[in-house]
């Protein structure tokens, strides 16, 4: 059985609106997002930026900057993090709004030290309650932790502490969803490469887009009803789509045509609707990839079941599938592919994965007071910086409309050695052997 823990335990941050979207902004800064709406109900709309480490004890999360974007609440984001720039794209009803999100470093007086991606996680780099240092194997080094906390505190008591904070500016806006009642954009991603997006809406339209110009490339009638979620492959030649129409399908990029769906025979012939869809990379295999897929019962059937599916996209065949004792609301897949992350529905519980075999390694049962709205795994692989350290295994961000941010931590699993478990069973025989004969056997 896999460890559990209480929910209380990964409280990061509290938020005074209901939370929809999350994303990594940089290798230890997330950005949640979400609001009340238009109604005049007093509850904010906008998107919130934390950094995120730990402190030798546990994950912490501080607020950099807060920013309210009006009467709109933000649905669904994308982040393109390079080096010259950051780029959020938000959803907001019928419309794709893009902002520039720019660092600035400054000392604990307030004077700007620098304003470069290069300076923000240099700076980021010296700050003092950071105490787990990488290895090789990703673990932490706990022999040397204790001498580099004295030399970090030393070295930061004689230094003037620098400060991350972030500067928003609103850029370009255009519509990406065209139902003639109540349009709006349910999904948008951008592709690993950064050259185009794509944004999925209410009128079952796949629309790919010139990144970062936003103009349209091609607008493809994929669905004949509204699109739940979108992901591109990692080797941004094919996206797939996903819809309340039951339709799950892989589109080549390049020329847009339909590659392939997705076919599989549903249990007791109870019909399932995909509510989620996520490509991860093969561990040590760059080159290939696996999908991911969340299913749940299109009515309430009895006992059936929410499925988190595993497919071979080439083929676009089911591989594996787990089944989860109620609907699914949220999927997350570990940027190195290792991990698969789960949230539910009606319970708010939050489940970790081992990628190629499905096997469930962590559940936080009742992790939220609502239904799980988005999962983020904390980023191993480094892409602009150093990652957040910590004596766990994995680690998963999660929010809900219950307005919190949470993070849930796999600790690392002890296992035998093979030729530990070799000798133990040929010691076993041996002692079996000498019994049976001593007694005659």
């Amino acid at each position: 059985m896999p460890p559990t823990r209480k929910p209380n335990e990964g409280l990061l941050a509290r938020v005074n609106f209901p939370l929809y979207a999350i994303e990594m902004l940089t290798s230890r800064h997330v950005l949640v997002a979400g609001g009340g709406g238009a109604s005049k109900t007093g509850v904010a709309n906008g998107f919130e930026i934390y950094e995120i480490y730990h402190n030798g004890d546990r994950y912490v999360a501080d607020e950099i900057v807060r920013h309210e974007t009006g009467p709109t609440v933000v649905m669904n984001c994308a982040i393109r993090n390079d080096e010259k720039r950051t780029l959020l794209l938000a959803g907001q009803e019928s419309h794709c709004q893009m902002y520039l999100v720019n660092s600035i470093i400054s000392s604990s007086d307030g004077d700007m030290v620098g304003g470069t991606k290069a300076d923000s996680l240099d700076g980021l780099r010296k700050r003092k309650n950071i105490s787990y240092q990488p290895q090789a194997n990703g673990q932490a080094n706990h022999q040397t932790q204790s001498a580099n906390q004295k030399h970090e505190k030393q070295e930061n008591a004689n230094k003037v502490k620098k400060q991350i904070r972030f500067e928003i500016k609103t850029g370009d806006s255009v519509q990406t969803d065209f139902t003639e009642s109540e349009p709006l954009q349910r999904v948008v991603r951008i592709s690993p490469n950064g050259r185009i997006m794509a944004t999925g809406g209410m009128d079952g339209h796949l629309r790919i887009w010139n990144f970062p110009k936003m103009t349209l490339l091609s607008d493809i009638a994929a669905h004949t009803k509204e699109i739940d979620d979108l992901d591109f492959s990692p080797d941004n030649k094919h996206i797939v789509s996903i819809a309340k129409d039951g339709l799950g399908v892989i589109w080549s990029i390049n020329p847009d045509k339909e590659s392939r769906k997705l076919t599989w025979n549903p249990p007791e012939g109870i019909r399932y609707l995909m509510k989620r869809c996520r490509y991860g990379v093969i561990e040590g295999q760059k080159d290939k990839h696996r999908l991911f897929t969340l299913a749940n019962p299109f009515s309430k059937s009895g006992k059936a079941k929410g499925l988190l599916q595993q497919w071979n996209p080439e083929t676009g065949r089911l591989t594996r599938v787990v089944e989860i004792d109620e609907s699914l609301a949220a999927l997350a897949v570990r940027d190195d592919g290792r991990f698969v992350a789960i949230g539910t529905m009606f319970s708010g519980s939050v489940s970790i994965y081992i990628a190629f075999s499905l096997q469930r390694v962590l559940h936080v049962s009742n992790a939220h007071a609502m239904f799980v709205t988005g999962l983020e795994f904390l980023p191993v692989t480094n892409f602009d910086g150093p990652s957040v350290t910590g004596d766990t295994e994995a680690a998963v961000l999660s929010i809900s409309v219950d307005n919190r941010v949470c993070v849930h931590s796999l600790q690392y699993r002890h296992s035998l050695p093979a030729w530990v478990a070799v000798f133990a069973i040929i010691l076993i025989l041996f002692v079996t052997f000498c019994f049976c004969s001593y007694i005659g056997l």
